[in-house]
Order: structure tokens, then sequence, then C-alpha cells
């Protein structure tokens, strides 16, 4: 059986700690529930000082372990503390080694935002790229000049260690580790409990090099999550413009500034991106289809897809079927 440690520092921030935890006890319920218990793995909270550990805003958890009696674990989470990081790095000296133990015997890191600097401090991210909540940036840098700092990334990955730049990217980072350990299937029902949409490949979305949401011009993210939300309704880029106060001009500058694309171009990559699922989960007509993700014209959308994808959306659908069906008459799938 997996052991997924998630560690409980004092002053940390409960979503940092409770957001993987609960997402990793769903996974477990659901493999339960379907009678596969091979799958299900051991999670446990990790208390660095005391079983009984107190957070920011006056919540306290009852934690399974002490640091000291984890020899050996698989997946570690590692929390965000409330300001101060610095502070946690000089208090929680034993846990650098701890963590260095567990990631030479293999085990695959998690640090959520801020608690990447004890996974730095542990030497653990040398030479290799990683983030970190925008308001620590240059302090970070200032004192782990050897690490690849990311700026514009919310994700990370490199060497066994996942670096999130929020506390919501942890959620993704979170299916995308629980995908790996419980296989695809389990890993889309955690999704649908959780997450407001449907996500494409975990894989290629947190690691592709040049992740549009990989950035910090809060603006932007804002527009790209109303996008993400109303992409099935006639959007114009004028009126998206006026909702969120700025002109056309503006809007498209911050925009490729961030995001390395237009508003435009985004908002079709969303639409398509939730075509392909909608083609591979669904049984709607292709013209449906274009109807749902936004295009009143099917055989424009056909086109569009087709130049794309260079297969047309039945040829998607047929192709990524039989690709399913291959893989579980061969027994070779992963749930």
């Amino acid at each position: 059986m997996k052991h997924i440690s998630l560690l409980v520092i004092p002053g940390a921030l409960g979503s940092a700690i409770t957001i993987p935890l609960e997402m990793c006890t769903a996974a477990n319920d659901i493999a339960r529930a379907r009678k596969q218990a091979n799958k299900m793995c051991s999670v446990e909270l990790v208390a660095t000082e005391d079983l009984h550990c107190k957070l920011t805003g006056n919540l306290s958890l009852e934690c399974h372990k002490l640091l000291s009696a984890v020899k050996r674990t698989d997946l570690v989470f590692v929390p965000a503390v409330w300001r101060r990081p610095r502070l946690a790095v000089q208090h929680n000296t034993p846990l650098l080694s701890w963590l260095k133990v567990q990631s030479k015997a293999g085990a695959t890191l998690c640090a959520v935002t801020n608690g990447v600097f004890l996974v730095a401090a542990a030497g653990l991210l040398d030479k290799q790229p990683a983030t970190t909540h925008w308001r620590y940036f240059d302090e970070f840098e200032t004192d782990f000049p050897a690490v690849k700092l990311q700026r514009k990334r919310f994700i990370t990955y490199a060497d066994g260690v996942y670096c999130s730049g929020s506390v919501n990217a942890i959620r993704d980072i979170t299916i995308h580790l629980i995908e790996k350990l419980y296989g695809a299937d389990i890993a889309l029902e955690v999704t649908r409990q959780f997450m407001h949409e449907l996500k494409r490949s975990y894989e290629s979305q947190l690691l592709e090099e040049n992740q549009q949401s990989s950035h910090h011009d809060e603006r932007v993210i804002e527009i790209q999550e109303w996008l993400q939300e109303n992409y099935g309704a006639k959007i114009s880029i004028s009126k998206l413009a006026e909702n969120f106060g700025m002109s056309v001009r503006t809007l498209n500058r911050r925009f490729r500034i961030a995001t390395n694309t237009t508003p435009l171009d985004y908002l079709q990559s969303v639409r398509l991106d939730h075509a392909k699922d909608l083609l591979k989960q669904s049984n709607l007509a292709v013209s449906e289809i274009a109807h749902k993700v936004g295009y009143l014209d099917g055989s424009y959308f056909s086109e569009l897809f087709g130049k794309l994808n260079k297969v047309t959306p039945k040829e998607y659908r047929r192709l990524v079927r039989n690709k399913q069906f291959r893989v579980n008459q061969t027994g070779q799938s992963s749930d």
C-alpha cells in the first residue's frame, strides 16, 4: 500500500493541508466503494512537533503520527505557512533532514506556495525550476540563488518535486497525483466532486512548458476564469473589455503579455478543449457539441477543429474511444 503524508506545521494554512487531505480521502472512498482495495493508500496527518497542532486562524488538527515515527512514505505534501516562511525554516531543522531522507528514498514531494522554502532549504531544488507565492519571489530568490525561480508559473515540477504558486493550484496537482496513484477513472470522479469543470489531460496541463494560466496578472486571471465559466455564451471581445473596465487595446496587450496569446485565441482554446471532453465522454452529435461550446455554425466548428487538431471531430471521437477500448481490453489500463 502506498503512503501519503500530509505534514502539519504550527502556523500552517489549514487549506494547504485540508484540500489535499479531503481529495485523497475521497479517492480512497471511491476505490473502496468500487471494491478496488488494491488502489487504496494510507493517508496520514504527520505532525512535526505535537500530535495536537495549532494552525493559523485558531484551527487545530489532531494528527496521526509524529514525524519521527514515519520512516518511509511515498508522497509528501508540504504546507504553506502564514507569513514568515524564513521563520518556519529556522524552526523546522529536523523536518529538512527528514525531507532529504524521503526524497532520496524515492518519495514525491508537493510544496504549497511558501512551503517551497522548506523544500529549497533542504537542498532539494538546487539548479531546478521552482515557484512560490508571488509575495515571496524576491525573498526566495535572495535565500536560494541556486534555484531557478519561475515567476510566471503557478506550477512547476522537477526531479520528484512539485511546487505551486497558489493554494488553488494544489487542487490541480492533487488531481494529477491521484491519477498516478489511483488511476484515471477515480481521478475523474474526484474532479467532478471538487472542481467546477472537468480537466483535460492532467499530465499535459500541469507539465507543459508554456502554460497559459501560469502568470500573476490577477486581472487577467479573473478574465480567464470568466471565459472558462462562460465559454458557451456569445462573447464579444469589446463587451468583455468593457465589463472588466479596460479598452480592447489594453485587454489585448495585458492578455498577451501574461499568456502569450490573445483573449479570442484563448477562448477558442477553452471551447475546443471542452469539445474534446464532450466528444470523448458523451454521445452528443457534433452539431450539438458545437452549440454547447459556443459555436452556432456546426460546419465552422468542424472546420476549425480539423484545422487545429488535424482530424475531424468524428475522427477524434473514434480515435480516443478506440484507444480507451484497446487499453481496457488488454488489461493495461492504470485504473
